[in-house]
């Protein structure tokens, strides 16, 4: 029998928080994380074509990313072994949410997922050392299409819950959101 999946919308359109069932005992416990089947009976219908992992020290801040389309990328982002603050920032013209971040802790405890769309740039800052996160793709990594916004543009104002202490030097050198390259717009 599967297990429940609960799907949160958020503030941010097309922004999900999941909540995948957990059965526990004194071995520990299990989880399903990802069954097709299972949630598009919750109206989840996105289908994916990479897995990615990541390991961080902590103060790791990585992002924030995003592919320009025609290789926009949607992510289904999950830690699996200690904490990180993730984080999405709309990126689509029209939207009422555009250029505003919705950002949310996500640890192997609380075992959440965040669902960031096409359209949406993702960063995460590691609170922990061996922060490991698992990321769903919707579409393969595409170096050409790669794009950043600065982690730290106050335009956006992403209230982090402390100052990254390692940032990759392409992502410190990332535009603010009103220079950077975007063509995502929104539709209800």
């Amino acid at each position: 029998m599967p297990l429940p999946v609960k799907i949160h919308p958020t503030e941010m359109p097309g922004v999900l928080v999941i909540e995948a069932g957990r059965v526990g005992d004194d071995r520990g416990f299990f989880s399903e994380i990802w069954s097709e089947t299972v949630f598009a009976e919750q109206g989840f219908r996105e289908r994916f074509v990479q897995d990615n992992l990541s390991r961080s020290r902590l103060g790791t801040l990585r992002g924030l990313h995003y592919q320009i389309d025609p290789h926009g990328m949607g992510k289904l982002v999950r830690c699996v072994s200690g904490s990180m603050f993730d984080v999405a920032v709309d990126l689509r013209r029209g939207s009422p949410t555009f250029g505003r971040w919705f950002g949310r802790e996500l640890s192997a405890e609380n075992g959440l997922a965040l669902w960031v769309p096409i359209g949406f740039a993702h960063g995460f800052l590691s609170l922990e050392d061996d922060c490991l996160v698992h990321y769903k793709c919707s579409s393969t990594h595409e170096p050409r299409a790669e794009r950043a916004i600065h982690w730290a543009d106050p335009a956006i104002g992403i209230e982090w819950p402390f100052q990254p202490s390692i940032v990759s030097p392409k992502d410190a050198a990332a535009p603010p959101l009103a220079e950077a390259e975007h063509a995502f717009s929104f539709s209800n």
